[in-house]
């Protein structure tokens, strides 16, 4: 088995520490990247993120025995039967016990590794066209592409910059735990298809995570089931309260064109345009009519307010709704909704 170059009797990785080259930090960086624990940064400097990846390891070092917290399924292996009493605490600091550990995980098979691009930017330029090509889409296609350019902008791959060589499959992490440190799911690729087990299995890899086009199928597939089953559905967790304040409990509508419409499911621009526009303004506009709560910056999003924004009861249809559910139901979806529909109206799809 290779033995890595931070492995030195010794030596020990942190931030602000000098004892490591930016070769060793790179170096590490890159197994982190490939083990699922960072989403980028491969600059050799141990930074605030690296140090956030190194400690979300040992959290799984010392907590992942392989379940999920969504309900996925069970990963193909337990991350802490690779600790063998050799990781003690979470410091954020990479000594030779961790070192050996992470070595273990990468040299073992039955641990998927994430997947790289040899050219991102050719797998990257297949999404337009693959939904552009679709004869009887599941989603409006403009919507599609505003989710997708939200989650990745339309990225499936990380392409590489001066500086970082990063042709990982681009990888979110969310941190919903109380220590901001621990990852409690990961969304990958262009529809941030998203896994609440980590590692992921191996078909798993092979499909959603290595396949663009089965990403997005999946992220296509997603939205439709938030269209179809989170706006007026039969109690609170699957309804959407602007859409109920703001329209009604009536019948869901797919779009105001007739499916033997060209216009229909690819006119989206014309329609938010053609709905005219609102003003949203942090601390004052409401969420939805009758709300008592208000837009508000997030850890997320710093800014909440928004001019010219197009007003989502007047579309004509329900997506506006479906995309915001697509990201969940707080006040961030929100902010989802808004960025979604103005990315739409950027899109150049001529």
């Amino acid at each position: 088995m290779p033995v890595r170059s931070y492995q030195q009797p010794g030596l020990n990785l942190a931030e602000n520490g000098d004892d490591a080259t930016p070769l060793q930090v790179h170096e590490l960086q890159i197994d982190l990247r490939q083990l699922g624990y960072l989403a980028g940064g491969l600059d050799g400097s141990f930074g605030s993120k690296t140090t956030s990846g190194v400690m979300a390891l040992q959290h799984d070092l010392l907590n992942n025995h392989g379940s999920s917290t969504g309900g996925d399924g069970q990963a193909p292996v337990s991350v802490a039967d690779y600790n063998q009493g050799r990781v003690m605490d979470v410091t954020g600091i990479v000594d030779q016990n961790l070192a050996r550990c992470i070595s273990d995980m990468l040299d073992d098979p039955q641990f998927p590794s994430l997947p790289r691009a040899a050219n991102a930017v050719e797998e990257n330029g297949k999404i337009v066209p693959l939904l552009m090509g679709i004869a009887n889409p599941a989603a409006p296609v403009p919507f599609l592409l505003g989710v997708l350019s939200q989650e990745s902008d339309l990225k499936h791959y990380n392409e590489p910059r001066p500086g970082d060589s990063d042709t990982f499959i681009v990888l979110g992490l969310d941190k919903n735990a109380t220590e901001k440190f621990i990852v409690t799911s990961r969304g990958y690729g262009a529809g941030q298809f998203t896994l609440f087990h980590h590692p992921p299995r191996p078909e798993e890899v092979a499909t959603y995570l290595t396949d663009v086009r089965k990403n997005v199928s999946a992220a296509i597939g997603e939205l439709r089931e938030k269209f179809d089953k989170f706006i007026i559905g039969p109690s609170s967790g699957l309804q959407a309260d602007d859409r109920l304040a703001e329209i009604g409990s009536g019948p869901l509508r797919l779009c105001k064109f007739a499916t033997t419409d060209p216009r229909y499911f690819r006119d989206c621009q014309q329609c938010l345009k053609d709905a005219g526009a609102v003003n949203i303004q942090a601390g004052i506009t409401p969420l939805y009519p009758g709300s008592t709560s208000k837009y508000q910056p997030t850890q997320y999003y710093a800014t909440a307010s928004y001019p010219n924004v197009p007003n989502r009861a007047r579309v004509g249809c329900d997506w506006p709704y479906a995309i915001r559910r697509y990201n969940g139901s707080g006040i961030n979806s929100f902010h989802y909704q808004i960025r979604v529909i103005r990315k739409i109206q950027k899109l150049a799809l001529s």
